[in-house]
């Protein structure tokens, strides 16, 4: 039932910063964990974190090392990933995903029901 649009990708210098939105619709985005997973070109995607239906608790692949930041905005149904010290081998579309599940300690996608389009991150070198 839910809308997910991803927004924010682009192309930024490597050591640069860019912060990604992902906007749900419906009444019920307080209902749902929200994730981010990303695809590099040619690999399989991969979870980068989640965040908790309150917003208070977030959870990061180990590749993150305190370089991106989760938040949400129940207000505005808006979920962001903040990206600082970007790397080129962060290249990849990332996407935003909802569990009505609400289970935000969960990598498998599979509890994700909901999922953006993804938009594009480039890293150059």
């Amino acid at each position: 039932q839910v809308q997910l649009v991803e927004s924010g990708g682009g192309l930024v210098q490597a050591g640069g910063s860019l912060r990604l939105s992902c906007a749900a619709s419906g009444r019920t985005f307080s209902s749902y964990a929200m994730g981010w997973f990303r695809q590099p070109p040619g690999k399989e995607r991969e979870f980068v974190g989640a965040v908790s239906k309150s917003g208070i608790t977030t959870y990061y692949a180990d590749f993150v090392k305190g370089r991106f930041t989760i938040s949400r905005d129940n207000a505005k149904n808006t979920v962001y990933l903040q990206m600082n010290s970007l790397k080129p081998e962060d290249t990849a579309v990332y996407y935003c995903a909802a569990d009505p599940g609400g289970r935000y300690w969960s990598r498998n996608p599979k509890n994700f029901d909901y999922w953006g389009q993804g938009t594009q991150v480039t890293v150059s070198s």
